[in-house]
């Protein structure tokens, strides 16, 4: 008897101690639980050591996805598990046809960054939460594109991520989820289309080839015609600058002369001064005799006409008769 309670004693510890450690649950951290005691949600436990009453408590289980590749191909698979991961996820989603607004049907896919705020959202508000948040995405990634038109749909990626991450972000907050952003990766329209595109741009292309070369041959000219106003200016300047220093030389040279007659008659005006001989009428007597001089150099004839005011003069030029050759004399 005693044997027996002893072992009686010793299984009622073990289950004890196992019940016990059963109940221990390790919690990393950036992960949760959400334990339901008798069915009913009791507690979101935090990361570090964790008690759960065996039997009586128990971890609800929720969808989680994730990505297996099979044969070079990927796929999402949808598992259930007990763990709340509270970081920031992404989803790939596959591609998609949509159809814009010029009915243009073109192939796209997305990516989803989202993080899970509030674990007991994610787990009573929602019965599959990855599966949810792909139809969502798809339906919403429709909705967005068929407002837009093809060409603004391949220019604009900005707007439409925006608009995406705002309507998914209202969407999922009761779902106790963040959408973070969203982002397009690729944007396919058909062959037929891609072929008229690229048609399109090379044509803009060489458009904007030939209006660079008109411009370029346009500025040529103007450079060209600018060059040949500047170096006409620049002859007429030198022309203008070269007339200016010869009439200056003229003037200089007048200014010379008339400085040196003046000179000469001073003198001439200081040699004479002590005799009684007018100093104009000498020089203006030398300067018949030098006319006369010219005269009787000539071939011509030596008839000379004397206006009648020089008549006071004929005695001061008879002495100067002499000056001409003796056949000559008249």
């Amino acid at each position: 008897m005693e044997i027996t309670t002893l072992s009686v004693v010793v299984i009622i510890a073990l289950i004890a101690v196992i019940y016990v450690l059963k109940g221990i649950k390790i919690i990393p951290q950036s992960e949760t639980r959400v334990v339901e005691r008798l069915g009913r949600y009791d507690r979101t436990l935090k990361s570090g050591v964790n008690y759960l009453l065996p039997i009586v408590d128990r971890a609800r289980e929720v969808a989680k996805r994730t990505e297996m590749v099979i044969g070079g191909q990927k796929y999402a698979v949808i598992k259930q598990t007990a763990r709340i991961d509270l970081r920031e996820q992404v989803y790939d989603f596959d591609k998609q046809s949509v159809i814009t607004k010029d009915n243009v049907t073109t192939t796209i896919n997305a990516l989803l960054y989202f993080q899970i705020v509030d674990p007991v959202k994610s787990v009573y508000e929602i019965d599959n939460l990855p599966n949810a948040i792909e139809k969502l995405t798809q339906t919403t990634l429709r909705n967005v594109i068929g407002e837009l038109e093809l060409d603004e749909t391949l220019t604009s990626r900005d707007t439409i991520n925006s608009k995406l991450r705002i309507v998914l972000d209202e969407a999922t907050n009761k779902w106790g989820v963040k959408v973070n952003r969203v982002e397009l990766q690729d944007i396919t329209p058909p062959e037929s289309v891609r072929r008229a595109m690229e048609q399109q741009m090379q044509a803009e292309r060489e458009r904007r080839a030939k209006v660079l070369e008109a411009k370029g041959q346009k500025e040529a000219m103007i450079l060209q015609s600018e060059g040949e106003k500047a170096s006409q200016i620049n002859q007429a300047e030198a022309e203008k600058q070269t007339q200016i220093l010869k009439a200056q030389g003229e003037a200089d040279a007048k200014v010379l002369q008339a400085t040196a007659e003046a000179e000469a008659i001073r003198k001439v005006a200081e040699a004479i001064a002590e005799s009684k001989t007018d100093p104009a009428t000498y020089m203006l007597m030398m300067k018949y005799v030098e006319t006369l001089k010219d005269i009787g150099a000539g071939n011509q004839s030596k008839t000379v006409f004397l206006p009648f005011e020089a008549s006071n003069l004929v005695g001061a030029l008879g002495s100067l008769t002499e000056l001409l050759p003796k056949g000559e004399k008249r």
